[in-house]
């Protein structure tokens, strides 16, 4: 059994009917999050720029999901649901999902571990408006 099936089983990904409204909701959270994660870095709070950028790339991420009919329902399914559906046909790289993964760690250790800087948001809110451009992409082909 592969780590997609172990998601679907344990009930961390499952099959949905495909719901454009949920789609456009993620999208525009997405776009909200990251919106204040720039306010935020431009203010200096680092760690909660980090953190809003973060959630900015899963609510894309998280959408793009959507649009192959399934709902995530933890950090690392959502991952595996990316790998699974996007990355072995090639539509997303590989390298954009090691992205969004040390992305998910910058904003674990922001939040739990209290390790953040400049550097470290900026590198999620570059990370979060690749992801933005991509989903909206990937979801105007959904559209066509």
């Amino acid at each position: 059994m592969n780590d997609f099936e172990k998601c679907i089983k344990n009930r961390r990904l499952e099959k949905i009917v495909f719901n454009k409204d949920m789609i456009e909701r993620e999208i525009k959270t997405a776009d909200y999050d990251l919106s204040r994660a720039l306010k935020n870095h431009e203010e200096g709070d680092f760690k909660w720029s980090a953190i809003q950028a973060y959630y900015s790339m899963f609510h894309s991420a998280k959408g793009l999901v959507l649009s192959r009919g399934y709902r995530e329902k933890s950090h690392r399914c959502l991952l595996v649901a990316l790998e699974e559906l996007f990355v072995s046909s090639g539509i997303i790289t590989v390298s954009l999902v090691s992205d969004f993964e040390l992305c998910m760690d910058i904003r674990h250790e922001a939040d739990y571990g209290l390790i953040y800087s400049g550097t470290r948001s900026k590198t999620v809110i570059d990370t979060a408006r690749e992801w933005q451009q991509l989903a909206l992409k990937i979801l105007d082909d959904v559209d066509a």
